[in-house]
């Protein structure tokens, strides 16, 4: 008899327990699938509100490298002296002016991307530094011209990074 009540009692338990294990399976499915879309609609959310500022950001660092590309620097800051190494400082500081008002636009950006900015603005800088310091440029105008003289050689470095953003910018807009 003990035997026949311990059968009882397991055909009334093992339905229960496989029930009620099916039903907590379910339920951790269904609150699982439910949190994966809250966060996807959070996530979407914040792709709204992101967006526009990822976009002023690569408009922002299309202007940034749009005016230190050499061939529109020096037709805007023009020589105050006929000093080839004050012009040339000149130039620099408008460059790093110019970067450090940017400087935050990295954080909505690839890091890739910022570091492409990082070397055409460095490379521009070098190359007015090594123009400084041929010899056959004694004045701040010639300096001027033997850097648009440079410039017919090859693309500008800001040339360069400017069809790298356009890039991940066709990339971010899909």
């Amino acid at each position: 008899m003990n035997s026949d009540k311990i059968l009882e009692l397991l055909m009334y338990a093992v339905p229960s327990l496989i029930t009620g294990g099916v039903a907590y399976y379910l339920f951790d499915n269904y609150f699982k699938d439910q949190q994966n879309t809250r966060r996807w609609l959070l996530q979407k959310e914040n792709q709204k509100h992101s967006l526009p500022l990822r976009l002023q950001a690569y408009e922002r660092l299309a202007l940034f490298l749009e005016r230190i590309n050499p061939a529109k620097l020096l037709i805007r800051v023009a020589p105050l002296s006929d000093n080839k190494v004050d012009y040339q400082n000149l130039l620099i500081h408008h460059i790093e002016q110019e970067y450090e008002h940017n400087i935050t636009q990295q954080v909505y950006i690839t890091s890739e991307l910022w570091t492409m900015l990082l070397t055409a603005k460095n490379t521009i800088i070098q190359n007015i530094r090594k123009t400084t310091l041929d010899e056959s440029v004694t004045t701040a105008e010639q300096l001027r011209e033997k850097i648009l003289s440079n410039l017919l050689d090859g693309q500008s470095a800001s040339t360069v990074a400017l069809s790298y953003l356009k890039n991940e910018v066709a990339e971010v807009l899909g």
